[in-house]
């Protein structure tokens, strides 16, 4: 059978896709189990922690979600006894839940926590105090006996300042604790320092680093970190006396390929020390993959289902856990014995059918700023055909962040538009982490530049092979990306539809509503104020909404703090005093992200039928 693109009946409906993306935040070994996070879409999307036993360890309607540095992350953790530590989505209160019994808070209302981690029976968590003036975070111990939910005093405080901190790490003999901070004025990605805290006498060292991530004990002598000194996140070997370096660090099994990226949240491990002395580690190069690495430095490659986004969340033995997502699987969980090779599934990870899901094809496309990486999925429905002489119509996705990549994992929201005849182009542009620093810098300075001039040319190389409709290619992105598809729109001549999803479109007013984490990001992205101001006006798109000419559909949160909607709002404004064709819906209850099931239907439902207008196809929903 033969349909125009676009058309295809497709069994990726937009519930299916909903209900089949649940985000997985960290894994780790509990007694003879397994527990690990999962959102849970059809709940509103809140953050659950299940077992390898089937059952549910926190209950509905409780969500663990952290809100520190805005992005949260690391918001539970679990002991040996199977007791678990959460933080409270409603309060950023830190609870216990012991087994049969209800939450119990462990800390006092107000500040926020996350990032926490349970070392030889002591909680440690990052902690964020936005209702005092300044705004204070460090590295709190938080008793378990819950002393602390009424007298605050009780909470041991190792470091704290107005700056950022993540991390921490208690050494095996529980002396000395190790973290990584940065100040307020530089991302996490540009600077980070690690500091090693004497608990007895609180003395504190400081190591050389550049963008230092994940310190972890291997020894009481011997402290485990990545820097990316070398221009590629890699792993070093630091001897140390007390809290000083006894030698210069060392790095271990460098390769052109990254163990770390941006740190937007506290809960990412890159890798993992196994008590033999061995390592487990992410190397990513668009794609991860995960290796090995002997007590000499020998890297072996494991052969893994996951190469995306990979985490290696917690070691016992020779088993590692790691949760992700890949080219071949679901997003999932596995159990993976450095030894034998052995995999276990434990939640998730179900293979795709490569007759729906394409194979993301990497590509490599020349721009004005040097080479431009993406990642390609074309139409594919093993039911129905093209027509004769027909390309098809591509949707180019923009990642947000913008420090982040994409690693062409499969995904059910991809498959969504490449079952119905809409090929997929997924971008890094330059910016982007996974490709080392030099490319990570590519956008120091030059947001709303490199970033709209690659994703124009990875389009226009897309359609000079002939492998899309040169006239039917739309932009989507949220957030950053969707700051790049406005850009894009308004330079014009090669997009002939914009979705934007929670888009930036003005930079001075998101640097006036800016959260303390991002509050000096723009400053590197494009320049400071009010040197600056004038880029600022200059790229803003809703400055120049007047050279948008396409159909636009934006799409926005109402809860947002990260990009108020008085953002979005001020694009449709414009968009209808001009008479441009445009779609603005607002989503009541959801923040810079959308997590609850039935808004990503709606949602879904919207970009399908907009570009069905638009491209000139009735789509099947």
């Amino acid at each position: 059978m033969t349909a125009p693109f676009g058309s295809w009946a497709s069994p990726f409906s937009p519930a299916s896709v909903a209900s089949s993306s649940p985000r997985i935040d960290g894994a780790k070994f509990v007694g003879d189990e397994v527990w690990w996070g999962e959102s849970v879409p059809a709940q509103g999307g809140r953050l659950t922690v299940r077992s390898s036993s089937g059952s549910d360890i926190l209950p509905a309607p409780w969500s663990a979600r952290s809100r520190v540095h805005e992005y949260g992350g690391g918001a539970w953790t679990a002991d040996a006894d199977g007791i678990l530590y959460f933080v409270g989505a409603a309060d950023q209160r830190v609870y216990r839940l012991s087994p049969g019994g209800e939450p119990a808070p462990l800390t006092a209302e107000g500040p926020a926590h996350g990032g926490l981690r349970m070392q030889q029976g002591r909680l440690f968590a990052v902690r964020e105090d936005l209702t005092v003036e300044p705004h204070v975070r460090g590295i709190v111990e938080i008793p378990t006996d819950g002393s602390a939910a009424d007298d605050a005093s009780v909470v041991r405080v190792h470091a704290q300042g107005e700056g950022f901190f993540a991390h921490p790490a208690l050494s095996p003999d529980g002396t000395r604790l190790a973290w990584v901070a940065w100040g307020g004025r530089r991302m996490p990605w540009q600077s980070a320092q690690l500091r090693i805290l004497s608990i007895a006498d609180g003395s504190l060292g400081e190591l050389p680093a550049s963008t230092a991530l994940q310190p972890e004990w291997q020894d009481d002598a011997h402290l485990l970190f990545t820097d990316d000194l070398g221009g590629r996140w890699a792993l070093h070997r630091a001897a140390l006396d007390g809290v000083v370096l006894a030698a210069p660090a060392s790095p271990i099994a460098p390769a052109d390929a990254d163990t770390g990226y941006g740190l937007w949240v506290l809960g990412n491990r890159w890798y993992q020390p196994l008590e033999d002395g061995r390592i487990v580690a992410v190397r990513t190069n668009g794609r991860d993959a995960i290796d090995a690495i002997s007590q000499h430095g020998i890297r072996r490659p494991l052969d893994v289902p996951a190469d995306g986004h990979v985490s290696v969340d917690a070691a016992e033995g020779t088993r590692v856990l790691l949760s992700g997502n890949g080219s071949r699987v679901a997003p999932g969980v596995w159990s993976v014995d450095v030894d034998s090779g052995e995999v276990v599934t434990i939640a998730g990870g179900a293979p795709v059918d490569p007759s729906w899901m394409p194979s993301a094809q990497p590509i490599m496309v020349d721009g004005e700023h040097g080479p431009v990486h993406a990642f390609v999925y074309p139409p594919l429905n093993p039911t129905v055909a093209a027509r004769d002489g027909e390309l098809p119509p591509y949707l180019v996705f923009v990642h947000g962040g913008p420090t982040a990549h994409v690693t062409g994992a499969a995904s059910s929201a991809i498959a969504f538009y490449t079952s119905r005849g809409i090929g997929v182009l997924d971008v890094n542009y330059g910016g982007s982490t996974g490709y080392g620093r030099p490319y990570r810098e590519r956008l120091d300075g030059q947001w709303g530049v490199v970033d709209v001039d690659d994703v124009i040319a990875a389009a226009r190389g897309l359609a000079d092979t002939g492998l899309a409709d040169p006239a039917r290619i739309a932009i989507r992105g949220s957030s950053a990306g969707g700051w790049t598809v406005l850009s894009a729109l308004v330079r014009g001549g090669v997009f002939a539809a914009g979705i934007s999803r929670y888009a930036v479109t003005d930079l001075r007013m998101l640097d006036e509503h800016s959260h303390d984490f991002e509050q000096h990001y723009i400053a590197g992205l494009v320049g400071p104020l009010p040197e600056a101001e004038a880029l600022y006006v200059e790229r803003s798109p809703l400055t120049n909404v007047e050279r948008i000419d396409v159909p636009v559909l934006l799409l926005q949160g109402a809860d947002d703090r990260v990009v108020p909607p008085s953002q979005s709002e001020a694009v449709r404004d414009a968009l209808a005093a001009r008479g441009i064709d445009h779609e603005y819906v607002l989503y009541q209850g959801e923040g810079h992200g959308f997590r609850r099931e039935e808004t990503i239907v709606d949602a879904l439902e919207r970009e399908l039928r907009f570009l069905g207008r638009v491209f000139g196809f009735e789509p099947s929903l």
